[in-house]
């Protein structure tokens, strides 16, 4: 129930529908891109994906001192039918503003 809970809380913030449906789009994205491309502070872009990394429809990928966020694989029936529903909303989303790539970190 626990888990079910924090998957709807989740989907309760306009700007993490937003971000779901960025990544969905960009595939995995670099925090430092999704800073640019959205124009937010890190620390309040990185509670937003801590929501959804712990609601289970995040995993994050750690390249030295970047992570990168992309969408979980396996998602269970719940979070595949919320994402559908998601991709198909009418959302005004920043376009996708690369600064860093993995290359450039290894």
């Amino acid at each position: 129930m626990d888990v079910f809970l924090k998957s709807v809380s989740a989907l309760n913030d306009e700007t993490r529908i937003k971000l779901l449906k960025f990544i969905q789009i960009n595939g995995e994205v670099c925090v430092c891109d999704l800073e640019n491309s959205f124009d937010m502070i890190q620390s309040r872009l990185s509670r937003h994906l801590k929501i959804l990394k712990e609601a289970g429809f995040l995993k994050v990928n750690r390249v030295g001192r970047w992570a990168y966020y992309e969408i979980r694989s396996p998602l269970d029936m719940f979070r595949q039918a919320c994402l559908k529903e998601i991709i198909c909303l009418e959302l005004a989303l920043p376009t996708l503003k690369k600064v860093c790539s993995k290359k450039e970190m290894d």
